[in-house]
């Protein structure tokens, strides 16, 4: 039946589809079928999970929402709804625009929505989620919102003021993921540093994890956006300790000069950034570190960018992400600076950054060759099966390909031996 059929589709990160998941085990309960991400247009109703951080997201949340506008003019779906981060930001002005979607919701609007589809939330299912990806990994979203001021980041006035979810509803979910057969939980939040401050009156990150490492089908915990001020350095020994944490530390410096620092208004400032790094390495030295960059913010001069990409040469981190600054309203930085540097300055800038990272990235992986990892198979794809070490997060960095000759099943650890290595991907076969 038509009517009874919702397609949610979401974009954006990955707590964007942890919010999906969780509106999605809802409307199962309430007696939906649903589907998930996939251009159905038999279904009677559609709801778009929508990204508005940066213009490239919202570029394609706006393309995403005018097809289906399309789907449902020449009758092939009933009613179309937005909800998430671009309404959030945006309700008005695509009220005016987009008149066609029946109604906007922003973030944690789920009840609203499921009274808009007739249904009444159901606080018994809100450690419960319907999950949208691989069954063997899943994301566990800790906390919402910021209360960071970084110049750049609209987050704060998207998602509102931090809020730590409590310790004992976090191992509730994590137990119900554990039960439906997930291997790996990645730790998701803006700022897994600050957890517990609002909530505990002090940082209980690692609180959390020694209870979640009592649930013992989690083979791998990672922990993803570690803020580098008030980086909880008990963290490290219990990294260090213990080999189901993964040695992946995820830790976003945005830059390295104290010009670019200031003016992105980060808490830390070059020394502070670079002595958290260097413990890390120090104290944990088969972890990978990985970072991610902005070039062209402004007010970076040609000084600061060299300085920067002198420090990515020396230091050299396993992963590392750029982006080309994106001139936001609601921040600090739109109302501030003038975005006076071009985007072909900040587009070459990005590329040479990037240029800088792949030949970091050959060097290092030459060092996988001829050893053995511990690899979790996510999925099959052509003449290979693709895996990942404990040092790549799904999704956004580098993967283990293996032929397909080899009897191995989606979902389960093996020991590979890496046989060769290219830029950002290895190559393995079974011990």
């Amino acid at each position: 039946m038509k009517s009874k059929k919702i397609n949610i589709v979401t974009l954006g990160c990955s707590k964007n589809v942890v919010d999906s998941e969780k509106l999605l085990k809802q409307l199962n309960a309430g007696g939906f079928e649903v589907s998930y991400n996939s251009d159905d247009f038999k279904a009677g109703t559609v709801i778009i999970n929508t990204c508005g951080f940066i213009n490239d997201a919202k570029e394609e949340s706006v393309d995403t929402i005018l097809r289906f506008v399309k789907a449902q003019k020449s009758g092939k779906i009933d009613n179309l709804y937005v909800m998430g981060c671009l309404s959030e930001r945006y309700a008005d002005a695509l009220k005016h625009e987009i008149p066609e979607v029946k109604k906007y919701f922003g973030v944690n609007n789920m009840s609203d929505v499921l009274n808009e589809l007739g249904l009444n939330l159901r606080k018994d299912l809100l450690t419960e989620r319907t999950l949208t990806g691989p069954e063997h990994y899943a994301y566990l979203k800790i906390s919402e919102g910021c209360d960071r001021t970084c110049a750049f980041c609209a987050i704060p006035s998207i998602r509102g003021k931090y809020i730590s979810r409590p310790i004992d509803e976090l191992i509730t979910e994590a137990t119900q993921l554990a039960i439906n057969g997930v291997k790996e939980l990645i730790l998701i939040a803006q700022d897994l540093s600050y957890y517990g401050l609002d909530l505990y009156r002090k940082q209980a990150l690692v609180d959390l994890i020694r209870e979640l490492l009592k649930i013992e089908s989690f083979e791998w915990i990672r922990l993803h956006y570690l803020y580098p001020a008030n980086f909880p350095m008990d963290l490290i020994p219990m990294i260090k300790d213990n080999s189901r944490i993964c040695r992946y530390i995820d830790i976003p410096i945005q830059h390295i000069t104290d010009n670019m620092l200031g003016l992105m208004r980060r808490s830390h400032n070059r020394n502070e950034t670079i002595a958290i790094l260097n413990t890390i390495r120090k104290e944990i030295p088969d972890a990978v570190i990985r970072t991610t960059l902005i070039a062209g913010h402004p007010g970076e001069t040609e000084k600061d960018f060299l300085e920067l990409k002198e420090f990515i040469a020396n230091f050299k981190f396993d992963r590392l992400g750029v982006f080309a600054y994106s001139h936001e309203e609601d921040t600090y930085s739109y109302k501030e600076y003038e975005d006076e540097i071009s985007e072909d300055i900040k587009q070459l800038r990005v590329a040479e950054l990037m240029e800088l990272q792949q030949n970091i990235s050959v060097e290092l992986n030459e060092s996988y060759v001829g050893k053995v990892y511990k690899v979790i198979i996510d999925r099959k794809e052509g003449e290979f099966f693709i895996g990942r070490t404990e040092f790549d997060s799904p999704e956004v960095d580098q993967e283990v390909l293996i032929a397909d000759q080899y009897n191995l099943k989606t979902g389960e650890f093996y020991q590979i031996l890496i046989i060769q290595s290219i830029e950002f991907d290895l190559y393995g076969t079974p011990v």
